[in-house]
């Protein structure tokens, strides 16, 4: 079975945020649940927990973000 780029949930103080989905995209995301819950043993009761590590995990990889978070003429961090 293939990785998926999310693992399992932290429990973190969220922050009420209220959006709405195509319904294309709340299948996918219902689907996404089940494989995640099926892969880790864990149960996502709530499939919308899944929105906010999935848009962390957007913008962590995104370079062209990060590039742009930095600022024009810095390095990026060295380890």
């Amino acid at each position: 079975m293939a990785k998926l780029k999310l693992g399992a949930l932290e429990d973190d103080k969220p922050v009420k945020v209220t959006v709405e989905l195509p319904a294309a995209v709340h299948r996918q995301l219902v689907a996404y649940a089940d494989v995640l819950a099926r892969e880790t043993g864990k149960p996502v009761p709530d499939p919308a927990k899944l929105i906010a590590p999935m848009i962390e995990r957007f913008m962590a990889t995104d370079r062209a973000f990060g590039k742009a978070r930095r600022g024009p003429g810095s390095r990026p961090p060295q380890p």
